[in-house]
């Protein structure tokens, strides 16, 4: 019993520091009960050099075969990788839309680069934009800050809110979405039963992982793929999410 005690902290040091950064988990959501599109949401890449790594999650990308694939924010945290990120991110084979996240800024990464990349996918990088994905049917819009300050015009029956803040869902003037999407918090990366996560970055209130109700609409908060500050996951593994809507 008491060795047994005595390499608990170890284990559960072994799994959040070498296991559950790297096991990455596919979740399916479905919006409605006769889906006529399928999507894959993913986030907070915060790649650091492990191209093999961000290889597994492209090819994961690819092998769940959506119709477009939605990215909301935090390419890297250097500037010095986002050659190598991009060449893997334009492997997407489907159009991948997305928006920055509060690291893109700070590392100062090349927004051109960006745009580029996600536009030879067919897709597009958004700051405060609008696009149509699906004619008359599915429309997308980016948001490059946590308000918003230009008008949100998108005309679609199904409507997808890109941004990188959980929290941009109070700030969008009444505006209502068929669904949210968002990273930033990172699920906490360390959370405990019965209490959850221990730490999350701002602007994220209370909105810190998974599905809730907004006044804007539903919103998923997506624990991202990478990490920061501290290479540790524990009951927070990186995700992958494909909706069906």
């Amino acid at each position: 019993m008491g060795l047994t005690a005595a390499g608990a902290p170890t284990l559960l040091a072994v799994d959040a520091f070498g296991v559950e950064p790297g096991w990455l988990r596919i979740r399916h959501l479905r919006r409605n009960e006769n889906p006529t599109h399928r999507f894959v949401h993913f986030t907070d890449l915060h790649h650091k050099g492990d191209r093999a790594r961000l290889r597994k999650v492209i090819d994961c990308v690819n092998g769940l075969s959506p119709d477009f694939v939605c990215f909301t924010g935090d390419i890297v945290e250097d500037k010095h990788y986002l050659d190598e990120t991009l060449e893997e991110m334009t492997r997407i084979e489907t159009p991948m839309y997305g928006c920055p996240g509060n690291h893109d800024y700070w590392s100062g990464i090349d927004f051109r680069s960006v745009a580029k990349a996600f536009e030879s996918t067919g897709g597009a990088w958004l700051l405060n934009e609008a696009r149509e994905i699906v004619p008359g049917e599915i429309g997308v819009y980016g948001a490059k800050e946590l308000r918003p300050k230009s008008r949100i015009e998108i005309d679609a029956p199904k409507t997808i809110f890109l941004g990188h803040y959980p929290e941009s869902a109070l700030n969008l003037g009444g505006r209502q979405f068929t669904l949210l999407l968002a990273g930033h918090s990172h699920g906490g990366q360390v959370r405990l039963p019965f209490v959850g996560a221990l730490v999350v970055p701002n602007d994220c209130g209370e909105f810190d992982r998974g599905l809730f109700e907004t006044p804007a609409g539903p919103l998923y908060v997506n624990p991202g793929i990478g990490t920061w500050l501290i290479p540790v996951r524990f009951m927070c593994r990186p995700e992958i999410t494909v909706f069906e809507f």
